[in-house]
């Protein structure tokens, strides 16, 4: 009942503040359709905690630097959005360009200011998130991204891709790195949902100016072993850290090509 009950409010959710989103995107400015969709995030923060039986514990925020920044976080649940999201005034997004095959949603996401880039990477990719980068970057917005680029289980990991570097590079700002053990709760997309407080760990800011192979291993390093860290907590275990995988779209390539040789 609790994973029916919960699921039938994110749809409920999604649908009502969707629309109303939509309607709101009419307005000038980002005002309107940022405070409705403050409104959906908190709802579903109250839903996972009132339905599906998931608390969040948010730790490190006293390590948040000052003015803008960006968030790099691990990435393991559809829930991890709505929780940190939930956690700043006004957070640009970096998400990939299936989101926009949902209608009305391009709009939505065009009005927040939200960075949308082609799932598949490449140069396209980082243009795109140079451009709307540039746009958060100059209203002084706090950047969220997932290095990995998609959804990974627990125990898993994927390569870091380096659009995180090119941001913290090109704009010059901290970057903030964000465990999470919240898929232990919530497994990516998944339908059934585990009751238990799940934890967001902010850590310690990475400083400007490192090259890009020190950063993106720094980068990975801390936010992998805290994850790792976070999972056994949860857990009452030992301490496993994550397993790299292929990527769906690296997996995808492989395929091909053993195919064609």
């Amino acid at each position: 009942m609790r994973n029916l009950a919960f699921n039938i409010a994110y749809w409920f959710l999604s649908i009502g503040y969707g629309l109303t989103a939509a309607f709101a995107a009419l307005a000038p400015g980002r005002t309107a359709a940022t405070w409705v969709i403050r409104r959906y995030v908190k709802r579903m923060v109250q839903a996972m905690r009132i339905l599906a039986g998931i608390r969040i514990e948010v730790r490190g925020r006293e390590r948040l630097p000052a003015g803008a920044f960006i968030i790099a976080s691990k990435h393991q649940s559809w829930g991890d959005g709505f929780a940190t999201y939930d956690q700043f005034d006004d957070l640009a997004f970096v998400t990939g360009d299936h989101l926009e095959k949902f209608p009305l949603l391009g709009t939505v996401l065009n009005k927040l200011g939200a960075i949308v880039v082609n799932n598949c990477g490449g140069r396209e990719a980082r243009d795109s998130l140079k451009q709307s980068g540039a746009t958060a970057h100059a209203e002084g917005r706090k950047i969220l991204i997932y290095p990995e680029g998609n959804l990974a289980k627990i125990g898993e990991k994927f390569r870091y891709r380096s659009g995180v570097w090119h941001l913290y590079r090109d704009f010059d700002m901290p970057v903030v790195p964000l465990a999470s053990n919240l898929g232990l709760f919530w497994p990516q997309e998944a339908y059934e949902k585990h009751p238990g407080t799940a934890t967001l760990e902010f850590l310690d800011p990475i400083p400007t100016g490192l090259g890009k192979d020190e950063f993106l291993t720094r980068l990975e390093a801390m936010v992998e072993n805290r994850t790792a860290e976070l999972i056994a907590e949860a857990r009452g275990g030992p301490v496993i850290q994550n397993v790299r995988v292929l990527a769906p779209d690296e997996a995808a390539r492989a395929a091909k090509a053993a195919a064609t040789a």
